[in-house]
């Protein structure tokens, strides 16, 4: 019988439709794959405790997310937008376990949990970074114009370059300023000038799980806010024997006063006010000249504002009162009479400043406390690492 084209070209078309519909019903019906679950840093080396715990979901979505220490403490963490990784959001601690249980679900919903360890680090010792002065020193009060910032470290640096990116110090009214590696302890900050009165200084140290070097790591961050008083400066001159103060520039007292004698003259330059007490014995047998040597001295000293850590001070010396204005007579120290050093001592605090010119002394050295200003900008800034 004859046939029509057309008719066997719409036969083969029905036919064909017939098998892909029936494709495609057998492709609609295979299941979604089931969600898998990964911990990146799990089951391996130890992580540093900086470094987060990720969580991540393949092929569907994290439902429950839990990070647990030894004891249970759970650590906090997020979960992103699309619900495929949870992050830790707070740091780990050294030499510590961590469980992980985690639980996602597929297209269908159908659940998969897991439970992975995680371990961080063990160093061999840690170190703080203090600040200097400390907090409850200055609390209240502020500091003086010529205060460096200072941390010291509870052990040596060594890897210096890395620490120093980790030091933070911002300042208002902004002044420029640079770290200065006193030794491998002590690191100091200051700008080319002395601080403008009222700055506000916030200084941070963020070594928690920076390698220091030689085994040893930041055992914690380290964070201190600073405000510059009025400027108070006084200005000792060997030549005159005349303390001369200026109060925010302007001057507003000078006295007569005594410095070292020839054979212990005072060190010359800029010194910084690091420590005041109302009350000291002084004893050169602390630096080594003892009862029965020639010069040895045992007083009770009142007023007392150390500008130096090898026995430099400004203070109350009644018993030389006579040669003040006239002789250098003292240890090293700035001998004033008792009314004058009353007066230093109620209106200088840490951080303010006397200059000490023509003592006929060696210049403070850098790392006697607060010699940092003994260096010109140059030479501060070279000592960074």
């Amino acid at each position: 019988m004859f046939r029509p084209k057309s008719i066997v070209v719409l036969a083969c078309l029905f036919t064909l439709a017939m098998v892909l519909a029936a494709c495609g019903g057998a492709d609609s019906a295979l299941p979604p794959p089931p969600a898998t679950v990964s911990v990146a840093v799990a089951n391996g080396k130890p992580i540093n405790p900086t470094e987060p715990i990720v969580v991540a979901a393949t092929d569907g979505t994290l439902k429950d997310v839990a990070v647990t220490n030894a004891s249970g403490k759970a650590v906090a963490g997020t979960l992103d937008g699309d619900a495929t990784h949870w992050s830790t959001t707070e740091d780990l601690g050294y030499d510590a376990t961590y469980t992980v249980r985690a639980t996602a679900v597929n297209a269908d919903n159908a659940p998969v949990a897991k439970t992975f360890n995680v371990i961080t680090i063990a160093p061999e010792f840690t170190a703080y970074a203090n600040v200097i002065p400390a907090p409850e020193v200055v609390d209240g009060v502020g500091i003086g114009v010529g205060q460096p910032m200072v941390f010291q470290f509870t052990k040596p640096v060594k890897n210096r370059d890395e620490v120093q990116k980790r030091l933070k110090v911002t300042t208002a009214p902004a002044q420029p300023g640079a770290w200065y590696w006193i030794d491998d302890q002590n690191v100091h900050y200051r700008g080319p000038e002395y601080w403008k009165p009222g700055t506000k200084i916030h200084i941070e140290a963020d070594i928690y799980g920076v390698d220091l070097g030689d085994g040893v790591y930041g055992a914690e961050d380290t964070a201190m806010d600073y405000t510059v008083h009025d400027s108070w400066i006084a200005k000792a001159d060997g030549a005159t024997e005349l303390l001369t103060v200026f109060h925010n520039g302007k001057q507003v007292k000078q006295m007569p006063m005594s410095l070292g004698e020839p054979a212990n003259p005072s060190h010359s330059g800029p010194h910084v006010i690091s420590e005041k007490a109302a009350v000291t014995v002084m004893d050169s047998c602390t630096y080594g000249v003892c009862q029965g040597d020639p010069g040895y001295y045992r007083e009770t000293v009142y007023n007392d504002l150390r500008i130096s850590n090898d026995g430099e001070f400004v203070h109350s010396a009644p018993w030389s009162v006579g040669q003040q204005g006239a002789a250098n007579v003292s240890h090293g120290c700035v001998n004033l009479s008792p009314e004058d050093s009353k007066w230093m001592f109620d209106n200088f605090g840490l951080g303010d400043v006397v200059e000490v010119t023509n003592s006929g002394g060696p210049p403070l050295p850098v790392w006697d406390t607060y010699g940092d200003w003994e260096l010109t900008w140059e030479q501060w800034q070279a000592g960074a690492a």
